[in-house]
């Protein structure tokens, strides 16, 4: 059985009737004579819609025939033969074939323009993408494509759809590898391109292209654009995020990136001075706790601190309780579990040697050196084997 694929000729075709001619046993998957629903291929996803009222989930393209899946258990009311009625779910449908066609304009263009060949195209439920055989695009690149690819949007150039024979065609952007009758997409005078995807019939009916996002990956440049109704929606909200920031901010929308700007820069003052309070802050702590700690039979002032986690703050808290002299601390982070410990010069504890040598044999990691280390440790029980061979109370 050969599925007549009738998007090939009309990708307009938004209701058509069909038979049944077989089905698949677990009552969801259905094969017609004849389809307009798309497959996932060629970058474009599937068509959804609606076989004699129930949902169409998915097409899958198996070679000389169309699989359709429906909801569970939707094919259980078809039977071979049968006639069906089928719908396209047409806003789905157009959306696909705008941003196909689009991609076909903007891979045309930018070969024309700076000879970037397209090497992949994937398209998104939010925005679609080409992956360009170039290591750089720069920002006026973009905007000289934006530019001309708008420009043949305006001309209408219209799309037409032709079957020729691999051996004889010719133009084609992008050779096929092929054999037999292709289907060529063409926008004349821009590009001549083999697909079997869903197109629009005319440029105009694009509307506006943006190039939204341009990255690196694997040596080459991936961009992300959007077009038609997509980058209608897209505009307006864009607009209405920018609205709401000139609304919080009081600023015109030409000064926001100005203004933002400036923002940042006093945030990051700010942090730097909450920074620099918060480890002053901790050093007289440090210094206080010292004072309070009695120190050991052997003069040596000796603490534990329980901490979430160890950052710079607890850092500076220990090099501050020892610095005073005679001084041993440990530092317990609990998310996750870390150690720090550190010694002034004359505790008589090398913190590097004892920690590394603990948690060495309790299956954690760490070391440093006599007077400041840190490791990580794997559970409490090894936790309070650090603490044990530090002497330390806990």
């Amino acid at each position: 059985m050969v599925t007549e694929r009738l998007y090939y000729t009309d990708p307009y075709l938004r209701e058509f009737h069909a038979r049944v001619m077989d089905g698949g046993e677990d009552g969801r998957r259905i094969y017609l004579d004849r389809t307009a629903f798309y497959p996932a291929s060629g970058g474009q996803p599937h068509d959804l819609g609606t076989i004699n009222g129930v949902q169409v989930v998915e097409v899958i393209d198996e070679g000389e025939r169309i699989a359709h899946i429906l909801a569970a258990g939707g094919a259980s009311g078809l039977s071979r033969s049968e006639e069906a009625d089928c719908r396209i779910d047409w806003p789905r449908r157009y959306d696909h074939m705008q941003q196909h066609t689009g991609q076909h304009l903007l891979s045309a263009v930018l070969v024309e323009r700076f000879g970037f060949p397209t090497l992949s195209f994937h398209m998104g439920a939010e925005t679609s993408s080409i992956e360009l055989g170039t290591p750089e695009f720069t920002e006026s690149q973009i905007e000289e494509a934006e530019r001309r690819a708008q420009e043949l949007v305006w001309a209408a150039r219209p799309v037409a759809i032709a079957f020729e024979e691999a051996a004889a065609v010719q133009g084609l952007r992008k050779p096929s590898e092929r054999t037999g009758a292709l289907r060529i997409i063409e926008i004349e005078g821009v590009d001549r391109s083999a697909c079997g995807g869903t197109h629009v019939r005319s440029t105009a009916e694009l509307g506006p292209i943006q190039i939204r996002k341009s990255e690196k990956i694997r040596g080459n440049v991936r961009i992300e654009f959007v077009c038609g109704q997509r980058a209608q929606r897209r505009a307006r909200q864009d607009y209405r995020l920018l609205t709401e920031l000139t609304r919080l901010t009081s600023v015109a929308i030409d000064s926001l990136p100005g203004h933002v700007a400036t923002m940042r820069d006093r945030l990051t003052e700010a942090e730097k001075g909450r920074q620099r309070l918060a480890l002053d802050l901790a050093g007289r702590d440090a210094e206080a706790l010292y004072d309070s700690t009695a120190p050991g039979p052997d003069g040596v002032r000796r603490a534990v601190w329980l901490v979430p986690a160890i950052g710079p703050e607890e850092r500076t808290k220990a090099a501050a309780y020892t610095r005073r002299g005679r001084a041993l601390v440990l530092i317990a982070g609990t998310n996750p579990m870390a150690a720090l410990v550190a010694a002034s010069e004359d505790a008589g504890v090398d913190a590097g040697a004892v920690l590394k040598k603990v948690l060495t044999a309790v299956g954690g990691r760490g070391g440093g050196s006599p007077t400041l280390a840190q490791g990580s440790v794997p559970d409490a029980q090894a936790l309070d084997a650090v603490v044990a061979a530090l002497g330390i109370q806990n």
